[in-house]
């Protein structure tokens, strides 16, 4: 149940780290030079390859709660998202993405609750 959740933080990261501009558009960020490059790199490729060494340790080591972890960093990130939609209005744009963050917690969850 972690498989799915854990190949897409991989790949995010992973692109988000190695080819931080081809991430600018999945993120509609505009980065200033190489310091808004190198932001993308660490925080949000960075967050991601941390989820996904948790996710990994979790299922080596037996011990889901790792999921949880991860479920309340995307669980932020969503609301983060909730909060921009009440303070800067709704824009469509960020539904697709608030509901992605969504179905990972709740996968996340499941495989806690009913761990292997």
């Amino acid at each position: 149940m972690v498989g799915a959740p854990t190949l897409m933080l991989l790949g995010l990261g992973t692109v988000s780290m190695f080819a931080p501009s081809r991430m600018t558009k999945n993120f509609a960020l505009e980065p200033i030079g190489v310091a808004g490059l190198s932001t993308i790199r660490s925080v949000i490729g960075g967050l991601f390859l941390a989820s996904v060494a948790l996710l990994i340790t979790g299922f080596v080591t037996a011990q889901p709660q790792a999921y949880v972890a991860v479920a309340i960093l995307l669980g932020v990130v969503a609301l983060g998202r909730v909060v921009g939609l009440m303070a800067d209005g709704f824009v469509k744009e960020v539904i697709p993405p608030l509901i992605v963050e969504l179905v990972l917690i709740a996968a996340l969850l499941g495989a806690f609750f009913r761990p292997f």
